[in-house]
């Protein structure tokens, strides 16, 4: 299996600048070469010889789940932008649960931008647990390491410094959180949490 970069139809963006957003795209493209790298060099290495070069190949699947997890949580991230800042659908399930969960809009939204307050770099992830019906709104530190296990992510807001740095320093993250709240396409979250409830 090989990977393909994917190409994003994105607006211009509030409080974002181009030169930012094409830092941040050159980054993922990155994930997506590493993950095809990783999974040739396993393919070879095992064709070659595989007991002999077990410790490698052992090394290379822990950093899969870096170069993975890296490349599609980033497709999340900019597929969240692409038609431009929707509303969230005051009929949909999103709202509907996030009321349920927070007490509101305002509240869920509030409760997002708290727990990307969090000191640290990472991601903050709004995930739909089914078996539940409920929002988990998780701080992860590391994209490979920390997820809700099974659970399908609804927001996945970066706050490693490469989302950010060319427009903010490290004590505007409060404002890039904003920036990036006010250009969200909510539709896409809603078509997350509608695919989960199939």
């Amino acid at each position: 299996m090989i990977y393909s970069t994917r190409t994003f139809d994105l607006p211009e963006l509030k409080g974002l600048s181009k030169k930012q957003i094409d830092v941040h795209l050159a980054l993922y493209e990155g994930y997506v070469k590493h993950v095809n790298l990783i999974l040739e060099t396993i393919q070879r290495l095992r064709s070659e010889n595989a007991e002999s070069n077990a410790f490698v190949i052992a090394e290379l699947r822990r950093r899969l789940g870096f170069e993975f997890d890296g490349m599609r949580m980033h497709e999340y991230y900019f597929d969240q932008f692409v038609g431009g800042p929707q509303a969230a659908n005051s009929e949909g399930n999103l709202l509907k649960v996030a009321t349920e969960k927070y007490g509101g809009w305002g509240e869920f939204i509030a409760h997002m931008k708290e727990v990307a307050g969090t000191r640290g770099i990472g991601w903050v992830v709004v995930y739909f647990d089914a078996v539940a019906e409920t929002l988990h709104t998780a701080f992860v530190n590391d994209h490979e390491i920390g997820q809700l296990s099974g659970l399908p992510i609804v927001l996945a807001i970066d706050l490693w410094e490469h989302a950010f740095m060319v427009d903010y320093v490290p004590a505007e993250k409060k404002t890039y959180v904003e920036a990036f709240l006010e250009n969200v396409n909510w539709s896409v979250a809603e078509a997350r949490i509608n695919k989960a409830l199939l």
